[in-house]
């Protein structure tokens, strides 16, 4: 037991602590590129030599950055350019944002002129991502980011060391997808611990953090449950605030899987490694799916979570809405169609990242776990 709570708070302090492992890993001598949500090619990164570290932004008062954004935009931008403002990635090598949404390329390009000391590298994906053509611009677009890479850290890509860091994240996703189903048979892990599991891995080199994960397996495996829970799912771009997910536990409500950005969306799709290592890791762009940033005109997603809620038989689903987020906003309409048809209870909960107070989500929380 004592092991495992040990590694728990080992997670906890991982998540809770990014600025310490950025300094830890610059003390190592090690080059950080920070990698901005929601798909950055970590898998290039890692196979040059450097250190892939999660920029998901932070529950901070919005100050400088509001000179460049309008208040009606999403918060998670905000704080990423916030913190960029205040010196919180000093000592990282480069930015890498991704152009999935509109306030995706507004950030890179405030970005140039509010972090001149930190140089930004755009990733632009196709819409298209299916077709061959559009896998041939993907991995034209990772091309052009190992230029800009190497010109800013002076590393240098070879398709050996991409076969090698492939073939580590696919453990890694392996090791995640995993731990979502030790998780739901283990009511008594709270949605903070759960959440701290899967926000470490954004500071952690992977290989590392799928060694910490796979022990934690290991542990827990020991641990009796005596706990039953209220199953819910979770769906939305981030599900990170400590005193949100808090309620969660008081009113007695277990993750057992998630639609979360943030969270399990990232480890649904492996490369084929049997592809030449750039090919593989353009073609496992194109199979990514059910996602509110992914061209999707049928809107899949809300099938998916549909089942999803089936798969783990989850009571309710719980939508945690980032505010001003347009594509969450606009796939909440199919979302909340789709569990109704099939006779699932959705609640829609707003979430910011200059959220302080959650008593009126309590409250909400509250009334439909008396639903369920």
């Amino acid at each position: 037991m004592a092991a495992f709570n040990e590694l728990l708070e080992k997670f906890h302090e991982i998540a809770g602590s990014p600025k310490k492992q950025l300094d830890s890993y610059l003390a190592q001598g090690k080059k950080v590129v920070a990698c901005v949500p929601v798909y950055t090619p970590e898998e290039l990164i890692h196979s040059m030599g450097l250190v892939p570290m999660g920029a998901w932004g932070g529950d901070i008062e919005l100050k400088e950055s509001k000179k460049y954004f309008p208040g009606f935009i999403c918060s998670i931008m905000q704080s990423i350019l916030e913190l960029g403002i205040r010196g919180e990635y000093s000592g990282i090598s480069a930015i890498v944002v991704p152009s999935l949404c509109d306030s995706l390329k507004c950030l890179g390009q405030n970005w140039k002129y509010a972090v001149k000391d930190i140089p930004f590298i755009p990733m632009t994906y196709p819409q298209n991502r299916k077709p061959d053509s559009g896998k041939e611009f993907t991995k034209a677009s990772y091309e052009r980011i190992i230029k800009d890479l190497e010109a800013a850290t002076g590393m240098t890509f070879s398709q050996d060391s991409l076969a090698r860091s492939n073939k580590i994240y696919k453990e890694h996703n392996e090791a995640m997808r995993k731990l979502t189903e030790v998780l739901e048979q283990h009511p008594s892990i709270t949605a903070v611990q759960r959440r701290d599991i899967f926000k470490s891995a954004y500071f952690m080199e992977k290989e590392e953090h799928t060694a910490l994960v796979c022990q934690f397996m290991e542990a827990l495996s020991q641990v009796e449950e005596t706990e039953s829970k209220i199953r819910v799912i979770t769906t939305g771009i981030l599900a990170d605030s400590d005193g949100l997910l808090k309620i969660f536990d008081e009113h007695g409500l277990q993750i057992v899987g998630d639609d979360v950005a943030h969270e399990s969306r990232q480890y649904r799709t492996d490369v084929n490694l049997e592809l030449e290592p750039l090919d593989g890791l353009a073609d496992k762009f194109s199979r990514m799916d059910h996602c509110s940033v992914l061209y999707d005109p049928e809107k899949k997603r809300a099938g998916y979570i549909v089942d999803l809620a089936k798969k783990y038989k989850a009571r309710g689903v719980v939508v945690l809405l980032t505010k001003f987020c347009d594509p969450e906003e606009f796939d909440y309409v199919m979302v909340k169609r789709a569990c109704g048809e099939a006779g699932i209870p959705i609640i829609q909960i707003e979430v910011d990242r200059q959220m302080v107070n959650y008593e009126q989500a309590g409250t909400m929380i509250e009334a439909f776990k008396d639903m369920l």
